[in-house]
């Protein structure tokens, strides 16, 4: 036992346990920590970011629900306006229609009466033309159709015999004079001049719509071209390209003249529509001739142009001017009353006929006065 003791490898003593390192530990800990940090702060910003984003695109929606708002609303103004026209127009053609039917019943008496004379028949062709004259003037307005419709009747009542025609004629001359004294109404050419005028709002771009004086409007560079003309040289080529660029930079307003806001795509639109409205609705003044609805449209137009358009624009300029020029015509001039002449000629024709039936009632009684004469003789 004791020889197999000694022959045993001697034991070595055990070295202390290393000290563990920590700092990399740390180090990690720390970055991973700044790491959070800047994503946070990154992830709060974007928040941030999104939610402007949402508060403008809730904006955006707001502006256009109100521009479709106002939009809708002048469209059934309009289709009001149109259904009260169609109603109107309607009232008119059932009275042609009965001024038509009055005609043919006027007609066909005339070719029933076959014992009339020449004079008879030339009072009832000037009664037809008188009434033509009264329908154009009173339905159509066309004081030029009426003027030679009267004409037409007076030069028939100057070929027959009939001495009762003066006061008619006399009544005439007055008429046709009061006529003379209006000056015309061309609705077809007002009407031609108001579509121009709207196609040429269609032809109008977003760069009208911007003035001199509106925020963020970058002149164009005509001046300095100018100055480079009169200055050339690497110094002053120099010297316009950085104004050029600090122009671009910087923007100087003045706070001493009203600014002109500019106008989102939608806003022009809007402004485009509105004035082709106000348009139309001068036109529908213009065919029912009524002159304060004609004004108050083109008043209502040039205001939008002067409030929304750029003055130096030459088609804006054009425009106005046209539009001006439009608001001095007058679509209803004050009409004369003509139909005092087809009552008197009325009451001619009616005493003639009375006439004819007494003479007609006279010669029955005296035939038979005579036929009862000569039977008392044979008795």
């Amino acid at each position: 036992m004791t020889e197999t003791t000694n022959q045993l490898p001697a034991t070595l003593a055990k070295e202390p346990a290393q000290r563990q390192r920590l700092w990399p530990v740390w180090l990690i800990a720390i970055i991973a920590l700044i790491l959070a940090i800047a994503l946070a702060l990154w992830s709060w910003q974007q928040w941030n970011n999104h939610q402007a984003v949402l508060a403008s695109l809730g904006n955006l929606q707001q502006d256009t629900a109100q521009l479709e708002d106002r939009y809708g609303d002048r469209g059934s103004e309009q289709n009001q306006r149109l259904q009260s026209l169609e109603q109107t127009l309607t009232s008119q053609r059932e009275l042609i229609a009965r001024q038509q039917r009055q005609i043919d019943h006027n007609a066909r008496e005339l070719l029933e009466a076959g014992n009339r004379t020449r004079t008879d028949w030339l009072l009832a062709e000037a009664e037809y033309l008188l009434r033509i004259a009264n329908q154009r003037l009173m339905i159509e307005k066309d004081i030029r159709g009426a003027r030679s419709a009267l004409e037409a009747a007076d030069e028939v009542l100057t070929e027959s015999d009939d001495i009762g025609v003066y006061p008619v004629r006399q009544q005439l001359a007055r008429e046709i004079l009061a006529l003379k004294s209006i000056s015309g109404v061309d609705r077809t050419g007002l009407y031609l001049k108001l579509e121009a005028a709207i196609d040429s709002i269609h032809q109008l771009t977003d760069q009208a719509l911007i003035s001199e004086q509106a925020p963020g409007f970058i002149p164009k560079d005509g001046d300095n071209s100018a100055d480079a003309a009169q200055e050339p040289g690497a110094l002053s080529q120099a010297w316009n390209t950085a104004k050029t660029t600090l122009k671009q930079v910087v923007v100087v307003r003045r706070m001493d003249e009203p600014v002109k806001p500019l106008l989102s795509p939608d806003q022009s639109a809007y402004a485009r529509l509105n004035l082709q409205l106000m348009l139309e609705e001068a036109e529908m003044a213009v065919l029912r001739g009524n002159q304060p609805l004609y004004q108050r449209a083109l008043t209502k137009a040039r205001s939008t142009i002067d409030s929304w358009y750029d003055a130096s624009n030459p088609r804006v300029t054009a425009l106005s001017d046209t539009l001006s020029e439009l608001a001095e015509r007058n679509v209803d001039p004050e009409l004369p009353d003509i139909s005092q002449s087809l009552d008197l000629l009325k009451q001619r024709l009616a005493g003639r006929l009375n006439g004819g039936e007494q003479k007609e009632t006279g010669a029955q009684s005296e035939s038979r006065g005579k036929s009862e004469g000569k039977g008392g003789d044979n008795s």
